[in-house]
């Protein structure tokens, strides 16, 4: 049956087609399916071009086949059982038989990307998501139309109790059912988007729409476009650069365009140690703009270029471009330059893997090379000329940073768009890159100030130059619908304002969000929720879409803020200056926690309970309830000013019951609103009902006092974060003790995940200590694998907050003794370091005890040598347990060798000394005590009485002693004349060396035989005095014949 088309629908499609703009159309209704025909036919009709394509997304049954063989079988089927005629064909299968359709399944849209269509269809709206609607919705182009099926309902009002898909991760073991507040906000928020049809499936137009008001354009009234522009930049390029201009028809837009001319004079002049800020929107072309550009620094002359993003997967467009603009110049392919793509790793399975482009070879103008390089490998751009920097918001900004050198470099980057927003590059580096330049291009100062601003701000004096493109590639500026997912996700928030001033902590109060209010699409609350989200946005690198979804719906979900306290009076909201988002942890049962552990799986959500529960096997952590802290931002101006600190504060004090107010508590609302009353007319229709807002005295405060509200019953507060030093030392400072770090890096931030706790009650300090003792030893031990590459000084913090968690340990670390001593270091080794210490060997023959004596201290065992320096304990870690070099040491802490070595050999001598003090206290236990005299000034103690007068005094004992030893003396002397009295001659022995040789073969000859006859050893040996004394005798017989004979011859004579 034929129905006459509302006029307002095809008024829409022209109007959109004119000005092209993308309209939105809702279709309710079981057969709304059948209604895209007439829409794609509107569509075709308002277009000059081709008909449009089509991307149909959808979960997972598409509730018609798409293959086209499978089609023909059915219409076969059909007409061979009689229900369908030889000729008969609907509509929709015509429709499906003719038209371009891409189908797409909702997981799979990340391949879309980058592709442009004139209609988009989305089905099966419980599987939709905030990311899922800023994703496909980008691709339509301007004139095109975007298609939200639903199934047929009595009132819109029914989205606001649907069970969404994603519900599914936000429930948790403890937490009650999801609430669809982002559903009713949408509902609601369709009334803001001036191109936007509700429809039922008849085509009939709701009472909700926004463009149920709509007229037609007159043509001529439309301003021009952007290709009039284009065109008209492209004449204005001079004859003379011809292959600019060749390069420049390849740009989309006039915007476009205008960012590569502004690019074009830096390449022409190789302009070293500037960077340029190329920044914009989502679907603007930067990517395709950074392509262009490449293939105009080839063409002057750049050898070596190097281009980095998160992943090589990211470069598709880049790449795209730059080959459309080779093909400009009169590049070709395998003659002028070579492609070479990246292996797929092992394990993924992403589609196009092994195809990325890494590496381009170009041969044309001599050796030019253009290389891909991962974010972390700023060591390698030593020799570059160009640096191309992609997606450099989802980069960490201290990887960013490193990245800068004395080339030309090119930031890219996304401040808003599906993928999420960061404005940590645009608020912090380009901040810190323009003072620099402003600076460089000032007078030197005579005191060299100038100077020190500039590298104050670690840029090196770098020129900045930005770029912004404003306008889409794909549709008109001012997009209606763009406009409408920007509110409706706030995709791009205003900047923090100031205009409150910088009140003192302490004159600051913590105050809980009402969520029910915060996503009622109240003008106030709107403006709220933009304030605190951009906050969210200037704080953290990455704010995807779905996490809006996820504080709005979770149930577990709670958000506070910290403001100047407000008055009773007051009249305005006040401006945020903390926002803290916490999620509700805990509470799951022994059995659960047990099969998960043997099953080596963990449950959805509590991420704590189940991290904390695997990693130290122990089943009964995930009873207990706790709040994790998920986000907590700033205002960027006012860091490092206490605002932070105070809200932790304030939200320890409410979770530990120190805020609460009775009387105040019992007087307050409850936080959220019933939502059971919520209940449609048996009689409405689409027809008839509207949704609308809620009556703003229907709704709980926005903003409510801690001290009125009843706070759940938690045991421990707790955060997961990347860790960083300045990190770090704001969750130390606020009292959390980490339990555990992630060994692999984020890919997004290329930081290790970080878990600290902090317990509530006094009862829970002893298995946090217990927890934080087993850590210690493990973080001691890790500190030689991936955590080698921490700073020594953040190593040190870690630890200390370790420490910080022990202190209520009953079990205290044992003290090092003798007997354990030689279970860690020999004898040797004590040798060896007692030599070191003395400064006779090199720190090189003690390098391998380093590690022992750094366990033993760190783990407080020689706690008697006292605290060491933080520099010397830094060098004690990083060589005993990050096992790093003197050199690593130096370039680390900025300490010159002889200085390091000078403090390391301090701590040796440490050691060593109390390794002296426990050998001798060891060898002095063996040795019996000398017996200890009572004292004789003890005549009045209890032993008073044993004391007896000496007989004699000490100068009649001296006399005595010297009469003894005159008597001694004279004996001696007697015994001495006796002896020499003696006539012992005749006892010398005859020492002629032939009866002595005799003598002593006699000896050997019967020691060998082994004396078995029993003959003695014993010789005898002729005495020398006999021999003397008979040839004496003979002397003096010839003298007297002598004489004899002489006294003849006289008297003869």
């Amino acid at each position: 049956m034929r129905k006459q088309l509302d006029p307002r629908l095809p008024t829409l499609i022209n109007n959109c087609a004119l000005t092209n703009q993308r309209s939105l159309v809702i279709l309710v209704g079981d057969k709304s399916r059948d209604q895209v025909v007439n829409l794609h036919f509107l569509l075709s009709q308002a277009r000059v071009s081709s008909r449009p394509n089509v991307l149909w997304c959808y979960k997972k049954d598409l509730g018609f086949t798409s293959h086209r063989k499978k089609r023909e079988a059915k219409i076969k089927r059909e007409v061979k059982q009689g229900r369908r005629e030889t000729n008969e064909q609907s509509p929709f299968e015509l429709f499906v038989t003719l038209t371009d359709i891409r189908y797409c399944y909702y997981k799979e849209t990340q391949k879309v990307l980058g592709q442009t269509f004139g209609m988009l269809v989305l089905q099966d709206f419980e599987a939709l998501t905030p990311n899922l609607w800023a994703r496909t919705v980008e691709t339509v182009q301007g004139g095109g139309m975007v298609v939200v099926l639903l199934k047929t309902m009595r009132s819109l009002r029914q989205l606001y109790t649907m069970t969404m898909d994603v519900h599914a991760r936000y429930r948790t073991s403890s937490s009650g059912a999801p609430v669809s507040r982002f559903n009713e906000r949408f509902i609601l928020s369709l009334g803001s988007c001036p191109t936007t049809l509700v429809l039922d499936d008849e085509l009939n137009v709701l009472p909700i729409s926004s463009a149920k008001d709509i007229t037609a354009l007159d043509p001529s009234s439309i301003p021009s476009t952007s290709s009039v522009q284009l065109q008209s930049l492209k004449d204005s390029i001079s004859d003379e650069s011809e292959s600019v201009r060749e390069v420049v028809e390849v740009c989309k837009t006039a915007d476009q365009a205008r960012g590569l001319l502004a690019i074009l004079p830096h390449l022409e002049k190789h302009e070293l140690n500037h960077t340029i800020s190329l920044t914009s929107a989502r679907g603007r072309g930067k990517s395709s703009l950074l392509g262009l550009s490449l293939a105009l620094a080839l063409h002057f002359g750049f050898t070596n270029i190097f281009v980095t993003s998160p992943h090589p997967s990211n470069l598709k467009s880049l790449f795209e471009f730059l080959f459309k603009g080779l093909d400009k110049l009169g590049w070709e392919e395998h003659l002028d330059y070579d492609i070479r793509v990246a292996l797929p790793q092992p394990g993924e399975e992403r589609e196009g893997a092994g195809k990325d482009i890494v590496r381009v070879d170009l041969k044309r103008k001599g050796r030019q090379t253009i290389q891909y390089i991962h974010p972390r490998d700023a060591h390698t751009l030593s020799q570059a000329e160009l640096l191309m920097v992609d997606e450099a918001a989802a980069i960490p900004l201290p990887m960013v940073k490193a990245l800068l050198g004395p080339y030309l470099v090119i930031l890219s980057s996304t401040i808003n768009g599906y993928e999420g927003t960061g404005r940590s590059l645009s608020l912090k580096l380009i901040a810190q890159l323009r003072e620099s330049s402003r600076l460089s291009t000032l007078p030197a100062a005579a005191d060299g100030k100038g100077k020190a601003a500039v590298s104050a701000v670690g840029a090196s004096g770098r020129k900045l130059h930005e770029v912004t493109l404003d306008a889409p590639i794909r549709y008109a500026l001012n997009d209606p619908v763009e406009a409408y997912l920007s509110r409706l996700l706030v995709l791009n928030p205003p900047a923090p304002s100031t205009t409150s001033g910088t009140p003192h902590p302490s004159q600051c109060s913590l105050y809980c969000i009402s969520r029910d209010t915060l996503f009622s699409f109240h003008p106030v609350a709107e403006k709220f929720l933009e304030k605190c989200w951009s906050l969210y946005v200037a704080a953290h690198y990455k704010n995807a879409p779905d996490d809006l979804m996820l504080l709005s719906d979770a149930p577990a979900q709670r958000l506070f803020v910290l403001c100047k306290d407000i008055q009773e009076n007051a009249t305005t909201l006040p401006e945020p200056l903390c926002v803290i988002q916490v999620a509700l942890e805990g509470r799951i049962s022994r059995e659960s926690v047990m099969e998960g552990l043997r099953g080596g799986i963990r449950g959805g959500g509590d991420l704590i309970p189940w991290l904390i529960s695997q990693q130290y096997q122990d089943d009964g952590f995930g009873s207990l309830s706790g709040a994790r802290v998920v986000r907590i931002a700033t205002h960027p101006d006012y860091n490092s000013m206490g605002y932070g600190a105070r809200a932790l504060e304030l939200l320890r004090a409410f979770y530990g019951g120190e805020l609460l107010n009775l009387e105040e508590a019992a007087k307050e609302e409850p936080l959220e609103i019933n939502r059971d009353v919520d209940e449609i007319d048996a009689s409405a229709s689409l027809q008839t009902d509207k949704p609308a807002l809620r009556p703003i005295t229907a709704l709980p405060p926005l903003l409510r006092k801690l001290t009125s509200l009843t706070p759940e019953t938690l045991e421990y507060l707790g955060v997961s974060y990347g860790l960083t030093a300045p990190l770090l030392k704001f969750w130390k400072r606020a009292g959390y003790v980490p339990l555990y770090i992630r060994q692999t890096e984020n890919e997004l931030t290329g930081e290790c995940t970080c878990v600290m706790l902090k317990t509530l009650r006094e009862d829970g300090q002893e298995w946090l200590a217990e927890f934080a003792q087993d850590y210690r030893k493990r973080f001691l031990s890790l500190l030689s694998f991936k955590f080698r590459e921490f700073p020594s000084i953040m190593s040190l913090s870690l630890l200390e907050a370790v420490n910080a968690g022990t202190a209520a340990s009953k079990v205290k670390p044992r003290e090092l003794d003798s007997q354990e001593l030689p279970l860690h270091l020999t004898p040797f080794d004590i040798k060896r370091l007692e030599s070191y210490a003395s400064n006779m060997l090199d720190y090189h023959v003690v390098l391998d005890l380093i590690p022992v004596l750094a366990q033993l201290y760190f783990l407080h065992r020689v706690s008697v040598i006292g605290r060491l320096s933080g520099v010397q304990a830094s060098i004690l870690l990083s060589i005993g347990l990050q096992r790093k070099t003197v050199e690593d040491i130096e370039s680390e802490l900025t300490i010159p060798v002889n200085q390091i070595l000078a403090l390391f050999i301090k701590v040796v001598r440490k050691m060593c000394t109390h390794f002296q003090n426990l050998q001798k206290a060891e060898i002095g236990a063996t040795i019996p005590e000398e017996p200890v005299m009572p004292s004789r000034n003890a005549g009045n103690g209890p032993n008073a009485s044993d004391w007896k007068p000496m007989e004699k005094t000490v100068d009649e004992e001296l006399d005595e002693a010297a009469v003894q030893d005159e008597e001694t003396q004279r004996r001696k002397e007697q015994q001495r004349q006796i002896i020499d009295s003696l006539d012992l001659s005749k006892y010398a022995i005859n020492d002629a060396a032939q009866d002595w040789s005799t003598a002593e073969k006699q000896v050997k000859t019967l020691a060998q035989k082994g004396n078995k006859n029993g003959l003695s050893t014993l010789v005898s040996v002729k005495s020398t005095e006999s021999g003397k004394k008979r040839k004496a005798e003979d002397d003096a017989k010839a003298d007297g014949e002598r004489k004899k004979k002489t006294g003849k011859k006289l008297k003869t004579s």
